[in-house]
């Protein structure tokens, strides 16, 4: 199969968006972080500590997408470059590569949308919470 430079120049802007999604992803868990130091009432405190261990995992697996997903972007510039030398084989091989490292950024991000899933429960349990205590008071 004839590849050319254009095959893996078709990644560029797809790979451009995914690694600006993982940041703005970093950044809200950065302002939810910042947020959660700003809670103080006694059963804050038992969800915080619970979204604690939630964000660590979070920022964790956020950098595994960011750092495939670079090096997915790396591969395929090296995959360009190869191809534009001719080096056909070489280019095929790097692209090939490339997009195993973005499946795995990507299965990386499907796992992170299901954590935050979990911290989105745990910010519900607080509004159960304050609802159960109202209905008692009335």
């Amino acid at each position: 199969m004839e590849m050319t430079i254009t095959t893996p120049s078709l990644l560029f802007p797809a790979i451009s968006l995914l690694m600006l999604a993982y940041t703005n992803r970093f950044v809200v868990l950065t302002n939810v972080i910042r947020q959660l130091s700003n809670l103080e009432d006694a059963h804050s405190k038992d969800v915080v500590v619970r979204q604690i261990d939630n964000l660590r995992l979070r920022v964790q697996v956020i950098r595994k997408m960011q750092a495939y997903g670079v090096l997915s972007f790396v591969l395929c510039t090296m995959s360009m470059f190869s191809l534009l030398l001719t080096w056909s084989v070489t280019g095929q091989f790097l692209f090939a590569v490339s997009l195993l490292l973005l499946v795995v950024s990507l299965t990386f991000s499907l796992y992170e949308v299901n954590i935050s899933t979990k911290a989105i429960n745990i910010e519900l349990e607080k509004f159960d919470a304050k609802l159960i205590g109202k209905n008692k008071q009335h």
